[in-house]
């Protein structure tokens, strides 16, 4: 029997100031349980993160948690997870997400969020791994981003085929449609 698919989201520790981000994140974290796809996240209770994972779990989906002991340690650890990992270092968290993940998606977010996504998409730019990376823009929150990305394209720093490989969706299920079909699809062909 194949092990079943996971998709890590990285998002903010706080809800944002625009309700459409945690309505998206509920949305998301319904979505892959509605798909029978587990969320690897980092493990927090509270903002976004605490949002996709109580829609997760919510729907009948399936939690796991990485977060650091410095950061349980303030008690914002879930606590209803299937799963939590507690690690000593970011690095560490981010190597077991990695490891844990099929896929990773990016919702709204400061800069851990957009650090840790710019890292799982240079690993696969580094061929690293061959996991998609795809982008929830609600409400064109990376709006700027994608304009900044578009640009280093042009100024030659980022080769085009790996914006291009970057799943980009305004709507939840339109990207979970697609990077789940493309991360069953990787998977097979393993």
């Amino acid at each position: 029997m194949n092990a079943p698919l996971n998709v890590c989201v990285f998002c903010g520790s706080s809800p944002g100031t625009n309700p459409a981000f945690a309505a998206a994140a509920r949305r998301l974290g319904a979505g892959l349980a509605e798909r029978g796809v587990g969320l690897v996240y980092g493990g927090a209770s509270v903002g976004l993160m605490g949002a996709v994972a109580d829609a997760a779990l919510a729907a009948g989906g399936r939690a796991t948690g990485v977060i650091t002991e410095s950061l349980a340690g303030h008690e914002i650890a879930h606590s209803s997870l299937n799963d939590l990992h507690v690690v000593t270092t970011m690095h560490e968290r981010k190597a077991l997400m990695s490891e844990l993940s099929d896929a990773f998606v990016m919702l709204p977010g400061g800069f851990g969020t957009c650090e840790e996504f710019m890292e799982s998409v240079t690993w696969a730019q580094l061929g690293i791994h061959e996991k998609r990376c795809g982008i929830l823009n609600v409400d064109g929150y990376f709006d700027d981003l994608l304009t900044f990305l578009g640009h280093a394209v042009e100024q030659g720093f980022i080769r085009a085929r790996w914006l291009e490989a970057l799943l980009i969706s305004d709507g939840a299920d339109e990207l979970l449609d697609a990077i789940v079909g493309s991360a069953r699809d990787q998977v097979a062909a393993r």
